[in-house]
């Protein structure tokens, strides 16, 4: 394991599985790098829920906190939802990757090409692809939460979003949770062995 972490930033159309490949590549991880994956925490303005805890289900920070770190360029990203926000900060990311973790992120397309600008030398952005637009659709609507209009509406933002692939450095198809689990820990594992992420190995050489 390289002495230095990595940001993995994945995004792509909803209904794609990116939560469900992500927690399979971080079980990957632990079996390779015992205690190295970690999860981008999403700061937020809305209070605590019984039984959440600041640091863990969310950063949790008042209005002018939030509004203070995006005036800092603290927030990566961020979006408001029913009067409060969320965002991603930099900071405890940043942390994750000086203590050598795998960090994910499932994040906007913009979210992902401000994770790359805020980390360049840190972040790997990969765009997830379902295995058809008819796959995608069949999968949307068999989440059984929205009317066809909804669903066609999300279908026309994902072709928007997939004629994006471009912008990111890796895309994988999502045809089968393992495999795509397996290609991102693939991309992991090249990363890793990048000459400045084995600085150390290098130097103890000599």
């Amino acid at each position: 394991m390289a002495e230095k972490g990595l940001i993995v930033s994945v995004s792509g159309p909803s209904g794609v599985g990116k939560g469900t490949v992500l927690k399979r590549v971080a079980e990957m991880i632990e079996e390779k790098w015992p205690g190295k994956a970690a999860y981008s925490i999403s700061a937020t303005t809305r209070s605590p829920r019984p039984g959440e805890t600041d640091g863990v289900e969310y950063h949790f920070r008042t209005k002018e906190e939030f509004e203070e770190m995006i005036e800092a360029g603290e927030i990566i990203e961020y979006d408001q939802y029913v009067g409060n926000y969320y965002g991603t900060p930099a900071a405890p990311i940043a942390a994750k990757v000086s203590e050598g973790k795998v960090v994910f992120c499932d994040i906007t397309i913009e979210g992902s090409l401000a994770l790359d600008r805020k980390f360049p030398d840190d972040v790997v952005t990969i765009m997830l692809l379902p295995p058809s637009y008819q796959e995608l659709e069949a999968r949307l609507k068999g989440r059984g939460t929205e009317d066809d209009a909804k669903v066609a509406a999300r279908l026309a933002k994902a072709r928007e979003e997939i004629a994006r692939a471009g912008e990111f450095e890796y895309a994988v198809q999502n045809n089968e949770v393992e495999q795509a689990a397996q290609d991102i820990m693939k991309i992991i594992e090249s990363e890793m062995l990048r000459t400045f992420r084995q600085k150390e190995t290098i130097k103890n050489l000599e």
